[in-house]
């Protein structure tokens, strides 16, 4: 049998992990006819989208990860906590500035302190988002097109991604789905990934918000670097400790507190 190309070698290794719940890297060398190192190398890449898991010598299945409940209904979840952020986050934003607004609760939490601005520019992938601006006489509100994942009411594929190139912002909002200093900002859903990392290239100011229940966690889908990150918004319950190597990278923390 001749050597597999990448692709279909990484479907045969996944097929093997799933017909045999773990198996070793020679197994996988044998099966593939490729070498040791080149396993070793797809494993890594497999496990880095999520779909299995390194143990010492070879590869288990991954253990899915619940799903995120539907946006309008985490809109409800740590409610007070994420109004402290959205109120932080868009005092970020100056009247006249363009600015995006990514998909998310929090994000719409954002959007209710931005629909009192003037002269203010809002795109976003998010209907909920359009929606909470609809009613905002100082807000133009531009929605890119694209394909809808209902449960986040976000616009997301390659006609979202082509109406973002065609529009320019001064900053960029967004929440994330995890947050690990060392595996980056990640998200669950892997469909959304490039139409994530168009958002984040539109600014080179990166604004997240983030309560503190996103952090130290890891989706399936990497999405880019902790250091993209320009400024943080999260809150108190947020860890000193991740807050302070997050400094030391040079990103902005805010941490949204109740006005006294």
């Amino acid at each position: 049998m001749a050597p597999l190309f990448k692709q279909a070698r990484q479907q045969r290794i996944l097929q093997a992990v799933r017909e045999n719940g773990h198996i070793t890297v020679a197994e996988l060398s044998r099966h593939c006819q490729i070498s040791a190192v080149t396993i070793r190398r797809d494993l890594r890449e497999l496990a880095a989208q999520g779909l299995l898991r390194r143990s010492h010598g070879g590869a288990l299945l991954a253990i899915p990860e619940s799903p995120e409940a539907p946006v309008i209904q985490r809109m409800g979840s740590q409610a007070d906590i994420k109004g402290l952020i959205g109120r932080a986050a868009a005092a970020l934003v100056a009247d006249g500035e363009s600015v995006f607004l990514g998909s998310g609760s929090t994000t719409a939490y954002v959007a209710r302190y931005l629909a009192q601005r003037r002269s203010l520019n809002v795109v976003t992938n998010a209907l909920n988002i359009a929606s909470e601006l609809a009613g905002a006489a100082g807000v133009t509100v531009v929605v890119t097109g694209g394909m809808l994942r209902a449960s986040e009411l976000s616009l997301i594929g390659h006609i979202a991604e082509q109406s973002l190139r065609e529009v320019r912002v001064d900053k960029v909002i967004i929440g994330m789905r995890a947050i690990s200093l060392e595996k980056g900002l990640t998200n669950d859903y892997l469909p959304e990934v490039m139409t994530d990392r168009a958002i984040i290239s539109m600014a080179p100011q990166l604004i997240l918000v983030a309560d503190h229940t996103k952090f130290g966690q890891v989706a399936a889908a990497y999405v880019a670097p902790v250091e993209r990150v320009t400024t943080l918004v999260t809150d108190n319950g947020t860890d000193p400790q991740i807050l302070a190597r997050l400094q030391e990278l040079g990103i902005r923390v805010i941490v949204a507190e109740r006005p006294r």
